[in-house]
């Protein structure tokens, strides 16, 4: 499907518009887990059910896990840190945390069990946290330390486990929330430099499910049992930024039903910085989804833009910095590539088809651009179906109110 994106630029109203976005996807993958191990059943309210959420939810079901699904409402019965299966198959497909998440939780489960995925994500890097449950005590056999895995895991895995968190702060979240599984204390060592924020949601969620991790000097702690409970998931800060990135470069005031003042989520973050940037160098290690989003809209800045600290998501969906680049290059926008972000000088869009090489966020981001420019389509615009599979329904409606 090819979108061809209206340039609405001072055709806008300034009265307020409101939207409404699923619920957060990093939010409700943790409680998946979460609520799988703990005792009892939970209700996860305001659930994201895109296809990476779908396909974490089908994983713990193959995994003898009784759950349920009623619109964005899901029931689950933990199993207290202890499989009811002793064997199975599953399939994450493209579901980058999913992926992370469920292979540590099978390494920690005893029992033999096997994880396919998507070509996709056959391409993600999983080794480090192959190297650490190996570490553990796991036996995890891959052709190159990828996907396709093997797993034979342990219930009683080593006292101290080592991750290098370089590539993914997710290989410390999957640790720490299924350490559990051990029923004694773990300790776990990140080495490697990472934003941590998504750690910290982490270690939030597993409070609020009932275990409190001692975190040291370098190291976490990690001991007790996860209790069932009702808990409700915060709307997509990831995906509510697009329309604050709209009101940045158009002068609307669209706002999204349920954002709070205070987040969990580390995106809140470009929300704030949304508010007064116009131009310069910007560390986005701690809200690195956010680059896309903010490349999408540098053109329109006064002073150059300097996106730095966001190496990692060069083996994300796809290369995204390399995305960035050659999709600006298209539409007419200087910008130099570089190995950890990229430079990017103002200048007026001209009309051009963007590659979304498969990438949600590369359509979801440059979509925000054509609202200001002619002639920009986004193809293979169904790709947003990964995390936000109405975004283009919503932003036709949006567009509708604004005009």
């Amino acid at each position: 499907m090819i979108y061809k994106v209206q340039n609405i630029f001072k055709k806008t109203s300034k009265t307020p518009v409101t939207v409404t976005v699923p619920g957060s996807k990093s939010i409700t993958a943790r409680a998946l887990l979460l609520a799988t191990l703990a005792r009892g059943k939970s209700t996860l309210c305001n659930a994201q059910f895109s296809d990476d959420c779908a396909a974490f939810f089908d994983c713990i079901k193959n995994l003898g896990i009784a759950c349920s699904a009623d619109g964005t409402t899901i029931s689950i019965e933990g199993c207290g840190g202890i499989l009811p299966v002793k064997s199975a198959k599953i399939n994450v497909r493209s579901a980058g945390t999913a992926a992370r998440f469920l292979t540590a939780l099978l390494a920690f489960s005893e029992g033999e069990f096997y994880v396919d995925s998507s070509v996709q994500m056959k391409c993600r890097p999983i080794k480090p946290l192959i190297d650490a449950l190996k570490s553990a005590g796991a036996e995890v056999e891959s052709k190159a330390d990828c996907f396709p895995l093997t797993i034979r895991g342990t219930s009683n895995p080593a006292d101290s486990i080592t991750v290098d968190v370089t590539a993914s702060s997710q290989f410390l979240s999957a640790l720490l929330i299924s350490a559990v599984c051990a029923k004694k204390p773990i300790k776990i060592i990140p080495v490697g430099s990472h934003g941590l924020g998504y750690v910290k949601m982490t270690l939030d969620m597993m409070w609020s499910f009932g275990v409190n991790v001692e975190e040291g000097e370098g190291y976490y702690k990690v001991f007790g049992d996860y209790s069932a409970k009702r808990y409700e998931i915060e709307p997509d800060m990831s995906a509510a930024a697009y329309f604050y990135a709209m009101n940045r470069i158009l002068g609307t005031d669209i706002r999204v039903n349920g954002v709070q003042p205070h987040s969990m989520q580390g995106d809140a973050k470009f929300i704030s910085v949304l508010k007064d940037f116009d131009g310069g160098r910007l560390d986005m290690s701690e809200f690195s989804d956010q680059a896309l989003t903010l490349a999408a809209i540098a053109p329109y800045f006064s002073r150059p833009t300097e996106i730095c600290g966001v190496a990692h998501i060069r083996r994300q969906e796809c290369d995204r910095i390399r995305a960035i680049c050659e999709n600006l290059r298209a539409m007419g926008i200087v910008c130099e590539e570089r190995d950890d972000g990229v430079k990017i000088f103002p200048g007026a869009p001209r009309p051009a088809t963007i590659n979304t090489y498969g990438d949600h966020r590369v359509a979801m981001s440059f979509a925000v651009t054509g609202l200001r420019a002619d002639g920009v389509q986004i193809a293979d615009a169904e790709v947003c179906s990964k995390t936000f599979s109405e975004y283009f329904t919503v932003l036709d409606g949006l567009i509708a109110k604004l005009t």
